[in-house]
């Protein structure tokens, strides 16, 4: 991971004028003269609305170690892991609450989303100038409003007020811009997302046979729309865009909760019938073909010393022991999504491989034949038979091949749960936790009891539970917690106060723009 952190470290921190500005040719901000529609659908539109897809598995704010620090170790559920040395600052700031103004981490986050960001406006402002008209045009067109709603949601969860950078420019002095409201930036994204749901395709189906695996549709659109607005308490609109997705027809839950973690030979898991939207990663035989990303390498099993026979990754985002006490062991997804050094990994039914891993020294984390953590992450966990395949064996610590599952089925479910439970619908409520409780039961009644509703306070910590249970380490809980106002109350043993709902904007970020983007007040 060292020399990952230090390629990102050693970069430019650029705020989104610079890095929107730097590096742009001056043609595109014109018509193209020569281009065709027929052009435009074989290539130009098509390669921009591909290279979204890439930046979302490439850079570092979307697909590792930036995104993990902001989304998931900030929670009481998972905490930084890999060595004590490893990233040590990252302790703090994180897991703590003492935020930085400047570090790669954060310069990264904020970098990469704007970057993003840009891309979909300079895609839109060709497809604007060319006033594309055909479906496949158009569809590209939903991409990039999908990818810049996605972009601006996390920023606006992360910082509050950002600049409200929605049009292309090719001189840097025109990106120079104030912070908007967050209500502005909810508002940019309701009509991004509006778009893409009327855009994107139903599925990419042709034949019966999904031609492009992993590929936005207007579900995927609608799920993010509908996450949206569950921030902003906007409870009917929830039901609406969850039952949208529901009664699309096109997601069913996976038969077994294991399922939907696979990243085998056979590629079973990946895009399965939960998938809304997953992020793809490819690794072929020795290497070749390689499309992978680092979001299954960053958070492996790591070990220390001489022995690297278990050094699967980096070991990021590792199971806390507040999350391994408080959950029940009769909860089934507790062995499917925890892994335990120095034990049994549970084989197949669990979600492990047959594999008894090294234990954990506590004494003397790190030391030669132990593990550096007594937990991991085990729905990133890899296969041996792909790590063979890819030749990313023992000691090269490589998951490359892993998908991020960034939209699935069951948050629409519990979406839904929990904006009829704050509409007085209580029955609807049961309902779709039932679904999800039954699934993660799988046949056994001994287990995970129907929860009937009894009052709205009662439903309402259940639905909290539920999502708490069946999103472990997946980077949605600190977000609950923010939106839910529990932050203040959970964290604080860890250092969470109010003023750490919102990140403090990159200083950098701040010198760059002359002054002209203000910090965050608190901050």
């Amino acid at each position: 991971m060292k020399s990952y952190k230090n390629i990102y470290g050693s970069l430019l921190m650029l705020v989104a004028i610079v890095i929107a500005g730097s590096g742009c040719s001056k043609f595109l901000d014109r018509k193209p003269l020569t281009a065709t529609l027929n052009d435009l659908n074989q290539g130009a539109l098509e390669s921009q609305s591909l290279g979204l897809y890439n930046t979302l598995r490439a850079y570092a704010g979307f697909s590792t170690l930036p995104w993990i620090d902001f989304n998931s170790i900030r929670d009481d559920d998972a905490q930084k892991g890999s060595s004590l040395t490893d990233g040590a600052e990252i302790n703090a700031e994180f897991e703590t609450f003492q935020y930085t103004k400047d570090d790669w981490a954060t310069n990264t986050y904020w970098n990469d989303h704007y970057y993003m960001i840009n891309l979909c406006n300079k895609e839109l402002h060709w497809a604007d100038s060319l006033k594309v008209t055909d479906d496949a045009s158009l569809r590209n067109v939903g991409e990039a409003h999908f990818f810049r709603a996605y972009s601006f949601f996390e920023l606006v969860k992360a910082y509050g007020e950002v600049p409200l950078i929605n049009y292309y420019y090719t001189s840097a002095a025109d990106g120079i811009k104030a912070k908007s409201t967050v209500t502005d930036i909810y508002a940019q994204i309701d009509r991004d997302l509006d778009s893409a749901s009327k855009l994107l395709p139903l599925n990419w189906n042709v034949g019966g046979t999904n031609r492009y695996p992993g590929r936005l549709t207007s579900g995927a659109a609608n799920t993010l729309w509908a996450q949206t607005y569950m921030f902003r308490q906007q409870w009917a609109k929830v039901v609406t865009l969850c039952n949208a997705v529901i009664n699309s027809g096109q997601y069913s839950l996976s038969t077994n909760f294991t399922d939907i973690w696979k990243d085998g030979l056979n590629g079973a898991g990946k895009n399965g019938p939960e998938s809304i939207f997953e992020m793809q990663s490819l690794v072929g035989a020795n290497g070749t073909n390689w499309n992978g990303s680092q979001w299954g390498t960053s958070q492996n099993v790591r070990q220390g010393g001489a022995d690297v026979s278990w050094n699967l990754g980096w070991g990021w985002n590792t199971p806390t022991q507040n999350l391994v006490s408080a959950w029940d062991n009769s909860d089934p997804r507790k062995s499917m999504t925890i892994l335990y050094s120095g034990q049994f990994d549970g084989g197949p039914a669990q979600g492990g491989y047959g594999a008894t891993l090294p234990p954990y020294n506590a004494a003397s984390p790190g030391s030669s034949g132990s593990l550096d953590q007594p937990y991991w992450n085990k729905k990133v966990y890899s296969d041996p038979a792909m790590r063979q395949y890819t030749g990313q064996i023992n000691g090269s610590g490589g998951a490359d091949w892993i998908n991020h599952r960034i939209l699935r089925y069951a948050d629409v479910l519990l979406m839904l749960a929990e904006a009829s439970n704050e509409l007085g619908d209580g029955a609807t409520a049961e309902k779709y936790l039932e679904m999800v409780r039954a699934r993660a039961r799988n046949g056994n009644s001994s287990v995970l009891p129907h929860i009937a509703f009894s009052n709205q306070a009662q439903m309402r910590q259940a639905i909290k539970d539920e999502r708490r249970w069946e999103f472990a380490m997946e980077g949605y809980r600190f977000y609950d917690l923010v939106r839910w106002g529990d932050a203040p109350t959970v964290l604080a043993p860890l250092g969470y106060t109010p003023r750490c709902q919102y990140y403090p904007i990159p200083q950098k970020a701040i010198d760059l723009s002359g002054g002209v983007l203000k910090q965050n007040p608190l901050w």
